[in-house]
């Protein structure tokens, strides 16, 4: 049985898809929550490092000072082991600081559903082989990365968005929009007003709805293209051969 280190920054926030992942491929998910100070063990004994999104952004150390260590546990785990990564929308900007990249403000929030199309990079790298092109994803981001890190590969973008996805050589895949994303996630915001909201705030009265309505009917092809990056992760990083 594998391990799988999970860093959590908000409350029902969680793996999604991957969780079935981890269960076909007998790794089991441990998760620190950093947001209420949880330590981050040492990273030894692990296998995967997932890392989650969040309401945090990379550069707010001061108010959430547990950013820096994640910062430099990432360095550790990505740079020093080599290890298996994956990071998503918040997971994804801290990949990048970590490296020496820069993450900001976005020209343009994503919270929905949009278009990401492979870079030419991302055509040629085997973590996206038998991908679509172009493919409908979940979006829910304010910021974003700005300058890749030196080393990284660009993978894909949107039109509102230059760095949608990065690969570490063969062993740390981020991505931007929530690939992670299933039916159960969306449904659960139905019971959390704070969800709610932050639709309304963007979209007015009836988002939620709406955006249930849209993404839906898309979630089997969502399903199909993270199953795909799993498989093509999982084996090219080593984590199952």
């Amino acid at each position: 049985m594998k391990r799988a280190l999970v860093f959590q920054h908000m409350n029902h926030d969680h793996p999604g898809r991957f969780l079935d992942y981890f269960a076909e491929d007998d790794i089991i998910p441990e998760f620190v929550r950093v947001f209420e100070g949880q330590a981050i063990p040492s990273l030894a004994p692990y296998d995967l490092l997932f890392v989650l999104g969040g309401a945090q952004d990379t550069w707010q150390e001061d108010e959430f000072p547990y950013l820096k260590n994640e910062k430099a546990a990432i360095r550790e785990w990505v740079w020093d082991r080599a290890k298996p990564y994956l990071g998503v929308c918040l997971g994804h900007q801290l990949l990048a600081t970590a490296q020496g990249g820069e993450v900001g403000k976005a020209d343009h929030s994503e919270i929905g559903v949009f278009d990401v199309a492979m870079t030419e990079d991302g055509k040629a790298h085997p973590f996206f082989e038998g991908l679509d092109q172009s493919n409908r994803v979940m979006q829910w981001h304010h910021a974003e990365v700005k300058r890749a890190p030196q080393g990284a590969t660009v993978l894909a973008r949107s039109p509102a968005a230059a760095v949608q996805s990065l690969a570490v050589d063969h062993h740390a895949l981020s991505t931007q929009f929530h690939c992670e994303f299933s039916p159960q996630t969306v449904a659960t915001w139905s019971s959390l007003p704070g969800y709610i909201s932050a639709l309304e705030r963007e979209h007015g009265a009836g988002a939620y709805e709406r955006l249930k309505a849209e993404c839906y009917p898309q979630m089997p092809a969502m399903a199909r293209m993270t199953r795909t990056l799993w498989d093509n992760f999982k084996r090219l990083s080593g984590l199952k051969t």
